[in-house]
């Protein structure tokens, strides 16, 4: 939990993906996640999280994750952007800019 402290704290956004291996829109996002961050490059860093895995349930618990697909955005360590469900490239690359603005 610390580490992910860390990571969220930098001066790079940090999208954090809450998924599920047994989830039909998590594997939507996938190709969409691969296509922002092709577009985006460094100015954005994308982290995902198996909410099935063990040692994440302190961080779904914290981030009342209910649902998947929940996509998080960080900029210097708080929460700018939140949503549950599948987003669109175009979308998502918008509110990423608009944040780094």
């Amino acid at each position: 939990m610390d580490n992910f402290k860390d990571l969220i704290a930098g001066e790079t956004p940090v999208l954090v993906d809450f998924f599920a291996t047994w989830c039909g829109p998590c594997k939507v996002m996938h190709p969409i996640l691969e296509q922002v961050k092709h577009s985006l490059g460094e100015s954005l860093r994308i982290v995902k999280v198996d909410i099935d895995k063990p040692g994440n349930r302190p961080l779904v618990e914290t981030h009342r994750v209910a649902s998947v697909p929940t996509l998080l955005l960080f900029a210097k360590g708080e929460v700018r952007w939140r949503h549950s469900g599948v987003v669109e490239a175009r979308t998502l690359e918008k509110i990423i800019n608009q944040t780094n603005a």
